[in-house]
């Protein structure tokens, strides 16, 4: 007998109870993520930090501040998940690098990208947040380094967008970069109120 389709919830609480990285999670297991059928933004990031693992709330850190700040919006609607779905490469914390947090363990996008992505037929925006997105969702339309994919946004089209992690690690990036902030984060602006307020493509 086939197995039915579980549903978006259902696919959300077997994700949430996910132990397939348990021995090498300095924290434990913690996926966090959002989603909602009816989402029309996606944004597709890296990993949960150690800040955003203790309370469970995606991009509850000072990265959520200024991705929320180049968006336009405020807590109230990013954290509908009938409209945005928060959806990172890897949905536990992976632990601490030499520079940084480590990379987004691959299991998750192994395991579980693909369904949840098949559950969110309403999406009509997609940010690429940071490389791992940007090389799982562009592949290779991706140009050699980051800085030259996000200066290349219009080459992806009206529905993806790649952007630059919001960390303050990369405040130096964004001070060499004014552009960004002049010609990309307008557009960025512009289509999230257009796409939320049902004015999308």
């Amino acid at each position: 007998m086939q197995r039915q389709k579980p549903g978006l919830p259902a696919l959300l609480a077997e994700i949430r109870a996910c132990r397939a990285c348990e021995s090498e999670l300095p924290l434990g297991p913690r996926p966090v993520l959002q989603a909602g059928r009816a989402a029309r933004v996606l944004i597709v990031g890296q990993a949960p930090g150690a800040r955003v693992h203790e309370s469970g709330v995606p991009w509850s850190d000072k990265s959520g501040e200024r991705l929320r700040s180049w968006m336009g919006i405020g807590e109230d609607l990013f954290y509908d998940a009938s409209r945005i779905a928060l959806v990172p490469m890897g949905f536990c914390y992976p632990g601490k690098g030499p520079s940084g947090d480590l990379p987004p363990r691959r299991e998750c996008a192994e395991l579980w990208l693909d369904r949840v992505l098949a559950e969110l037929p309403e999406v009509e925006l997609t940010l690429l947040v940071g490389s791992y997105a940007q090389q799982r969702f562009l592949a290779g339309e991706r140009k050699p380094t980051l800085t030259q994919t996000v200066q290349a946004w219009r080459d992806y089209g009206e529905h993806r967008l790649p952007l630059p992690h919001p960390s303050p690690r990369n405040v130096g990036w964004f001070k060499h970069h004014p552009w960004f902030e002049r010609d990309v984060v307008p557009v960025l602006r512009a289509r999230v109120a257009a796409v939320l307020d049902g004015k999308g493509n």
